[in-house]
């Protein structure tokens, strides 16, 4: 599932594509939204939240889209209407650009007063959000240990907690902080040392696709732990575990050194 420096970059480049300029073509191939019409109004804004993306035009309506495990966001020059295909979810345009979303998990069309509440009501603090500051670490590390017993692994997934993580993230944050993934959140010793690694990691990917926590660009070596099940762990040589760890999502494969971070 795309991270949420992976949506924020998505959002920045339709941002470019589609803001201020007005809809020539709008066309929702799923069934709910099927006689949406938005051909004549002006994008107004695209933000990120979390992984979320909100397309923000004229007349208070807001298209809001989630990628979930497969969705992507293509932009291209104006040109043709794009060809069938049963990937695809979306396509606004105006005369210079088209953007083609494509497998979206979610696509809604709603009014922007009214609904983008519902949807973002629940979020925790967006980690690439611009003003970022010491009160939206508290208020994460506050949410954080709402549940003290809870695993830090599954609680970082939480996007009510604080929105932005996945699973990449979640492995490489909790290596360089040397903790556990079953670790009680309460048993955690620096959650806001957690919370503000969190900020900085996606902070210094988001103008690049591909996560890169170990300051390594070389193909292989982008990564402390994740993906890296049964291979020795780049510091003390220990072979990297991985095992299941539930989530709000369901079970997600989790992975860490056992001697860089031992268990609780």
């Amino acid at each position: 599932m795309p991270e949420g420096d992976v949506v924020w970059l998505t959002a920045r480049r339709l941002r470019d594509a589609l803001t201020g300029r007005v809809l020539t073509l709008s066309d929702f191939r799923v069934p709910r939204h099927a006689t949406v019409d938005l051909r004549g109004r002006a994008v107004r804004e695209v933000a990120s939240r979390g992984k979320h993306l909100l397309i923000r035009v004229e007349g208070g309506v807001t298209v809001h889209s989630h990628l979930l495990m497969e969705g992507r966001w293509r932009v291209r020059e104006a040109g043709p209407r794009p060809p069938r295909d049963h990937t695809l979810r979306v396509v606004l345009a105006n005369e210079e650009w088209q953007a083609l979303g494509y497998s979206l998990g979610v696509l809604e069309v709603f009014a922007t007063s009214e609904e983008e509440a519902r949807v973002l009501g629940r979020l925790g603090p967006d980690l690439l959000d611009p003003g970022w500051s010491a009160e939206l670490v508290a208020e994460a590390v506050r949410r954080l240990s709402e549940r003290p017993e809870r695993a830090i692994g599954e609680a970082l997934l939480d996007q009510s907690r604080l929105a932005g993580i996945g699973n990449v993230y979640k492995a490489e944050i909790l290596f360089l902080r040397g903790v556990h993934p079953w670790t009680p959140a309460r048993d955690v010793p620096d959650l806001p040392g957690v919370v503000g690694l969190s900020h900085r990691l996606l902070d210094a990917n988001k103008d690049r696709y591909g996560h890169i926590t170990t300051g390594d660009r070389r193909p292989g070596r982008e990564h402390w732990v994740y993906g890296r099940a049964g291979r020795p762990c780049r510091r003390c040589g220990t072979r990297i575990r991985r095992a299941d760890q539930a989530s709000d999502a369901g079970d997600r494969s989790t992975f860490w050194c056992p001697r860089c971070q031992p268990e609780p």
